[in-house]
């Protein structure tokens, strides 16, 4: 019996040792963003927004921590390394003057992942990172467009009964539900099949307008899964900017998510957030 037990414990460490490399800690801000502790260069502790929106990593003019051991010519700086507890990743990129998220003072992407499968964990605010194929199951496989280092995938949203496929970028940094394009929001005509909860008017230095809508969308269906009365936002007015669909921090967090190392399926798993009441955007 005592052998049978130390062949299975050993049996357990060693699958563990090979599917789960690395564990990353995160902790989720009540604005829905992923917050990593990382030091920079041996010297600059920095509190880092992880966006899945972007490979490299960029530091914020709004920043509350010092950076002073990063050097920036153009605000471009090369070769850098970046520690999250004992593990080292070099020859990082950072980007100067780019805004971030609440709590953060820059933002983290996904080339710390690269050639990995890794995974999004909420339940346990954690990333944990693969060499091989993870325990899928329970999760639904769903198609992942990667285009210059961002993620896309297909979703179904049902206006006044009409459902709509349209596909949209993870953008793990804006703390809202959906946003969508100018071009899906004139199309569908969302100003007047959604009901609007509140909106805001924006003038640039020309005078010309732009009002950002809040809406709430009855159903809205990813793979087989539906979530009901998401906050979507969208624009009108005279100016004309957003030309993505986005799904943020507010959807993404009701999922875990694995991506895989080729970056062409995504398989997501209900989380502990899924029910959760959605952030107002104020």
């Amino acid at each position: 019996m005592f052998k049978k037990s130390v062949f299975s414990l050993s049996f357990i460490i060693g699958f563990i040792t090979v599917t789960a490399q690395e564990i990353i800690p995160f902790r989720l801000t009540k604005h829905n963003n992923i917050i990593v502790k990382t030091l920079v260069n041996n010297k600059d502790s920095l509190h880092l927004m992880f966006q899945i929106a972007m490979e490299e990593c960029s530091i914020s003019p709004q920043r509350t921590r010092k950076a002073d051991h990063i050097k920036f010519t153009n605000e471009m700086s090369n070769g850098n390394v970046v520690q999250i507890g004992n593990k080292k990743y070099e020859n990082i990129l950072f980007f100067d003057n780019e805004f971030s998220g609440h709590e953060s003072d820059g933002k983290i992407g996904t080339g710390i992942f690269k050639d990995k499968y890794f995974k999004i964990d909420y339940d346990h605010s954690q990333f944990v990172i693969y060499d091989k194929e993870p325990d899928l199951k329970g999760y639904q496989p769903i198609n992942l467009l990667e285009k210059n280092g961002q993620y896309f995938i297909a979703a179904d949203n049902v206006v006044e009964d009409k459902q709509q496929e349209a596909y949209f970028l993870l953008q793990s940094g804006y703390s809202g539900g959906l946003i969508y394009s100018d071009q899906f929001a004139e199309d569908n005509q969302l100003d007047k099949k959604l009901k609007i909860i509140g909106e805001k008017e924006l003038k640039n230095s020309s005078g010309k307008t732009m009002i950002s809508k809040q809406a709430i969308l009855p159903f809205f269906k990813l793979g087989d899964i539906v979530l009901r009365n998401v906050t979507a936002g969208f624009f009108t007015g005279e100016i004309k900017n957003q030309k993505t669909n986005y799904l943020a921090a507010d959807v993404m967090r009701r999922f875990n998510w694995i991506f895989d190392k080729d970056r062409k399926t995504v398989y997501i798993k209900a989380s502990k957030y899924f029910n959760e009441p959605y952030y107002e955007i104020i």
